[in-house]
């Protein structure tokens, strides 16, 4: 009776974790694992965010601690969101994104337990963001400058944003032992920085780009050259000023000129008659060049000399 009692016991027990066990199986655990292979480097997605234009293994994890399950056992359909669909006996999938945008990934996963039990299926959905890497910054525009003028720079970042930018301007391309760059984020494919150079030669901007799914680090060489216009233009100005001065200093330092009423009105002259001055009758005006200490009539009148 009492092997009869433990025999009916195990029985019991037996069919009890059988029935837990199918009930935990009508929820079949699991996760989706993105993997991405970029040359020798690969990357888990666990973010579901994925490079477009490369290709991605996806796989469904399960979480069977108890080995329950087998792989021969059960059967996959992916729909990737992008409409299309595939099927398979394995829990790996591999494909990739040709475009860059939002997609739903839906997993249905079949699990037959036995010939005669029920198929149980499990679905699995999850959002993915699939991103163009960061391939190249092209400078728009000239690489030549001048400086102390303000100066915009503009780039084209072919990848996806939002992207973070870190830029820094080297003077004379030497490296800054601080390691220090501006930080700012970029919310379209277009980057534009102002700068004013202070100094002439060559200078290097150092740029680092990055999105979630990738980055790039690059050089700029630029030239910065001193403006010849302004230089002409304070040579000129130098020019001018200096040509007025001199002829301010001319004018002022020149001997002025007597007038004729001046001349005629001077007291060291001899004067002719019959002569005409101003208009008027007088007579005609020969300087003297006799000293101050000598002395000469101040005037001689030639004709005839009348006694009283």
């Amino acid at each position: 009776m009492v092997w009869l009692l433990m025999f009916l016991l195990l029985v019991l027990l037996g069919v009890a974790k059988t029935t837990d066990t199918l009930t935990d199986l009508e929820y079949i655990a699991g996760k989706l694992v993105f993997y991405q292979v970029e040359g020798n480097a690969t990357y888990i997605r666990s973010s579901g965010q994925l490079a477009s234009d490369v290709p991605i293994e996806t796989m469904f994890e399960f979480f069977d601690p108890q080995k329950n399950f087998s792989t021969e056992c059960c059967s996959y359909t992916w729909d990737l969101g992008n409409g299309e669909v595939i099927q398979g006996t394995e829990p790996v999938v591999r494909y990739h994104y040709h475009q860059s945008g939002n997609y739903t990934l839906r997993l249905k996963v079949g699990v037959n337990m036995t010939k005669h039990a029920p198929l149980i299926t499990g679905v699995y959905s999850t959002d993915v963001q699939v991103l163009d890497t960061i391939k190249q910054i092209k400078l728009k525009g000239s690489s030549n400058y001048e400086v102390s003028q303000n100066t915009t720079l503009t780039f084209y970042v072919d990848g996806s944003p939002p992207m973070w930018v870190c830029w820094s301007f080297l003077p004379s391309c030497v490296q800054d032992t601080t390691g220090g760059c501006t930080l700012t984020m970029l919310y379209e494919n277009t980057l534009r920085l102002s700068h004013t150079f202070t100094s002439a030669g060559v200078h290097c901007l150092e740029i680092s780009i990055r999105n979630d799914i990738s980055k790039l680090h690059t050089s700029f060489s630029l030239d910065v050259r001193r403006n010849d216009v302004h230089i002409f233009f304070i040579l000129f100005c130098a020019a001018a000023l200096a040509a007025t001065i001199s002829f301010a200093a001319v004018v002022v330092c020149r001997p002025r000129r007597r007038s004729r009423s001046q001349i005629c009105a001077s007291s060291n002259a001899t004067f002719l008659k019959n002569q005409h001055c101003d208009g008027q009758s007088m007579s005609l005006l020969n300087f003297s060049t006799v000293e101050r200490s000598d002395k000469e009539p101040l005037l001689l009148q030639y004709g005839t000399l009348y006694s009283s």
